[in-house]
């Protein structure tokens, strides 16, 4: 893990709330790449050639509310909003080693519709941070560094 990405996660992660993932704006910028990444790769995989594909907030954003993390969002909260929270939490999961890239893909490639795959990823997502509590989960692969 680069050095500036081990020092974010000590300062701004590891005294988190899931709430405060969501609306953390530097994740979600890098976490735009990696969601179109992820997606790119699992249609990839699918098409059985190389594709490249922006995920749009909308999607995004359709699938935070059928997983029912909005309700975790501050009301009013717009679509690039709830987008930028999808791509904070998914990118949260990758980097504290509890969803890997092949995961990832392995469920976003179980359905054809983008709401419903990422819904299903985002619904993973939760899952491994409700386990055993965030702020445990969080801080956990920093002990191997």
């Amino acid at each position: 893990m680069p050095i500036f990405l081990e020092e974010y996660l000590q300062k701004n992660l590891l005294r988190c709330s899931i709430r405060e993932i969501l609306l953390d704006k530097e994740l979600a910028q890098l976490g735009d790449a990696y969601v179109n990444f992820i997606y790119s790769l699992a249609l990839s995989i699918s098409e059985r050639r190389p594709l490249g594909k922006k995920v749009s907030s909308e999607i995004l954003a359709n699938a935070i509310k059928e997983s029912d993390i909005r309700r975790l969002l501050p009301s009013g909260s717009d679509r690039h909003t709830q987008g930028d929270a999808a791509e904070a939490l998914i990118l949260c999961s990758w980097i504290t080693d509890r969803v890997t890239i092949e995961e990832a893909v392995r469920i976003l490639r179980k359905e054809a519709d983008p709401v419903k795959a990422f819904k299903g990823l985002l619904l993973q997502v939760m899952k491994e941070f409700s386990e055993k509590g965030l702020k445990e989960r969080v801080s956990e692969p920093l002990r191997e560094l």
